[in-house]
């Protein structure tokens, strides 16, 4: 299976009451074959629209941060853990982020990244464990069982609503640009 497959597969998806008010499943996008995924909570509203992922503010803002890392979002791999918008852009239950988990790890699985970044507490709890934090846990590098280094971070979102976490996202992106130099061989 593709992942174009996998994102046909999921077309029509009433997995859960999200389904209701979508506009657009928001699959993913990005370099299938990138060793860096980035993981974040679920469309809003620009996103709902176009059925892209991170194209509104906060998407603007990851992609500037990826700038200065030297990277686009043509290099990496955008995901989110649930594929439809949530109301008012709460965030999603346990059980709507439950109905997408197997689509967002059979999405892990194709692209076998080597770093996935985790924007923010949604994504840190669903991928990592529910009482993770992300205060707590930010700029830390995990490991998967199968290998994969996880640098949870906060979400762009929360740093235009907070400027204060600028600095601490700077720092976890340069971390994972020493990691991603070393994986490419340049350092």
């Amino acid at each position: 299976m593709t992942l174009e497959q996998l994102a046909s597969e999921l077309q029509g998806c009433t997995r859960c009451g999200l389904s209701e008010g979508r506009n657009r499943i928001v699959f993913g996008s990005g370099n299938p074959r990138s060793r860096i995924m980035i993981i974040g909570e679920g469309p809003g509203r620009d996103e709902d629209e176009q059925g892209l992922p991170f194209v509104g503010k906060a998407g603007q803002l990851l992609d500037r941060i990826l700038a200065a890392i030297q990277l686009t979002r043509e290099d990496v791999y955008i995901g989110n853990v649930v594929k439809c918008r949530p109301p008012d852009n709460r965030v999603p239950t346990r059980m709507e982020a439950a109905a997408c988990l197997p689509y967002l790890y059979k999405q892990i699985e194709m692209i076998q990244p080597q770093i996935i970044i985790l924007l923010g507490s949604t994504a840190l709890q669903n991928l990592i464990g529910p009482q993770a934090r992300i205060t707590k846990m930010r700029g830390q590098w995990l490991e998967s069982k199968s290998g994969i280094k996880i640098l949870p971070t906060f979400h762009p979102a929360a740093v235009l609503r907070d400027p204060s976490k600028r600095r601490p996202v700077w720092e976890d992106f340069q971390k994972i640009q020493e990691e991603y130099l070393k994986l490419e061989g340049k350092r």
